[in-house]
């Protein structure tokens, strides 16, 4: 399937758990206690859950993409965050078509992307660009 300026990438949906986090924090070499211990998170007043560490969030949005686009390769993913990930959230990656240009044998594909945490806002927003051999 080829998708066209204007087509939705179809959303990835998952669950955040703070025992993913703990996973994960092995996995990055990320011992931030942040992302482990709720006390920490509310000591310096971010809030009252465990917070998921960047790298995974930004995970998610590749996610989606490498669904959107089997076999494509990620030529460019630059993202801003916009806000935290708490333990227990939902969130769902996402992002639409805005351009599609073919040269040298490929067709490059630019998307607006994001995260967005179930009933809240946008946490993750940027742009990416998805090339594929023709």
């Amino acid at each position: 399937m080829t998708l066209a300026v204007g087509d939705a990438i179809s959303p990835f949906t998952i669950a955040v758990t703070p025992e993913s986090m703990k996973v994960w924090a092995k996995i990055l070499h990320d011992p931030n206690p942040i992302h482990l211990d709720p006390a920490v998170v509310r000591a310096k007043g971010l809030g009252d859950r465990v917070i998921n560490q960047g790298p995974t969030n930004l995970a998610y949005i590749v996610n989606a993409l490498h669904g959107a686009f089997p076999g494509g390769m990620i030529e460019m993913l630059d993202v801003r965050f916009l806000d935290n990930v708490f333990g227990g959230e939902t969130v769902e990656a996402s992002g639409k078509v805005v351009a599609v240009a073919e040269s040298g044998g490929r067709r490059r594909t630019t998307c607006e992307v994001w995260l967005k945490a179930i009933g809240r806002d946008l946490v993750l927003s940027g742009k990416a660009i998805v090339s594929k051999a023709l």
